[in-house]
């Protein structure tokens, strides 16, 4: 009963039909990839051809990668883990290969699984389809064996006559007619076996690796960005400011000998310059870590950013043991850019901002709301900014702004 519960079973037919969808989305792929890979490798040397091509090649093989892995987790029920992936660090503009992408282990062995994919399925699809075929074939062949032109079956050159002969077809068909089942579905083992091997990490260790590196790379990159953004700040700001400071008092000294009314304007001038430049760089050292951050905590900083926002803002903050250094640094971060964007872009009536430390070690969750408009973008620059900070400590950060608002950023940072 069990065998021939297996001819109605879904799992088989979901298995067959597996093997049918990739072998008819495979060879397309598998041709277009193998073209463009030759192409794109070999105009390499004229690289306004060659690279954009590459990365268009290897832009479809990710793509033909998560339909292979969506396609097996719908028709098989299997899940096949991504290889963890940074936020365009494989591109130049979207389509030009960046070295380390051409270095990927990931980017190959997709290319690798694009060119037996085919190959797999072809020998599947015969198989099984065979077994379908061949085994209904032999079933039925005594209801219409009389009727064949040739007056029986004929297989090389004998005739297929007789009870004996019918009763061995019948026997032979319903044998692969059960078989057919089982091969399916050991064929959908070996598809969910290659996807594995070549379409996922080998194993928790080396996706971490691969994840570490990411975040190495985004870390990076996010410390750069914000050195550039220092130096744009002081030569913009408060380096202006000082060399206005200092051709001011230049004026004033040289007037100082004939005219002291004007000399004294200009130097009243210069003294509310001076304030102008130390607010702008308390500022910019604000942004930075402020010495407050260091000396008393999450709770004081965020109260000294909180007073200069233009939105009322309510706070909430229970942490029981201060977190490392960094991870304190991580979250003062995300709370002074979530709420520079709420007074920016939100059209917030009021924000909120909560702190909660969880056991210890434990994590920080960090979560900042308005009730503003909404629509925030996690790609743009300042959200991916975030992730960067936050993946740089192994933290993560998620981001709910449906059109119309509300906005929620919640970030979990870990605090072992």
């Amino acid at each position: 009963m069990f065998l021939v519960r297996d001819l109605v079973s879904p799992r088989a037919w979901l298995a067959t039909i597996n093997h049918l969808a990739g072998l008819l989305i495979g060879l397309p792929v598998c041709f277009v990839l193998v073209f463009g890979a030759a192409f794109g490798f070999g105009f390499v040397p004229f690289a306004l051809a060659g690279l954009p091509l590459l990365g268009v090649t290897m832009r479809l093989a990710e793509w033909y990668a998560s339909a292979e892995r969506a396609r097996l987790g719908f028709l098989l029920g299997t899940r096949i883990p991504a290889w963890p992936a940074g936020a365009q660090a494989g591109y130049r503009w979207g389509i030009i290969p960046r070295r380390r992408m051409l270095r990927d282990r990931a980017t190959w062995e997709t290319l690798g699984y694009a060119l037996l994919r085919p190959l797999v399925s072809t020998v599947a699809v015969a198989l099984v389809l065979g077994a379908w075929t061949c085994g209904l074939v032999m079933v039925t062949l005594p209801l219409y064996n009389d009727l064949l032109p040739a007056g029986s079956a004929v297989i090389a050159g004998t005739a297929i006559t007789g009870t004996a002969a019918m009763l061995i077809s019948a026997g032979g068909g319903a044998a692969l007619m059960i078989a057919a089942p089982q091969l399916a579905r050991g064929f959908a083992a070996v598809d969910v076996a290659l996807a594995r091997w070549l379409l996922s990490p080998p194993s928790d260790l080396a996706a971490r690796v691969s994840e570490l590196e990411v975040s190495r790379e985004r870390v990076v990159d996010a410390a750069e960005a914000e050195r550039q953004r220092i130096e744009r700040d002081l030569h913009d700001g408060a380096q202006q400011r000082l060399v206005a400071l200092a051709m001011e008092l230049g004026r004033a000294k040289a007037k100082f000998t004939d005219d002291v009314d004007a000399a004294r304007l200009l130097v009243d001038q210069a003294h509310a310059q001076a304030k102008e430049a130390l607010t702008e760089l308390r500022n910019l050292v604000r942004g930075v870590h402020p010495p407050v951050l260091t000396d008393r905590g999450l709770d004081a900083a965020l109260s000294g950013l909180i007073a200069l926002c233009p939105v009322p803002v309510e706070m909430h903050v229970d942490v029981p043991v201060r977190p490392k250094a960094s991870i304190e640094a991580v979250a003062y971060f995300v709370v002074a850019e979530a709420l520079t964007n709420v007074a920016k872009h939100s059209r917030a009536s009021r924000a909120r901002v909560i702190v909660e430390g969880h056991g210890y070690p434990g994590t920080l969750t960090v979560v900042v709301s308005d009730d503003g408009i909404g629509g925030a973008d996690p790609r743009g620059a300042g959200l991916s900014g975030l992730a960067d900070r936050v993946s740089g400590v192994d933290g993560r950060l998620t981001v709910e702004s449906p059109s119309g608002g509300p906005t929620i950023i919640a970030v979990e940072l870990p605090c072992g």
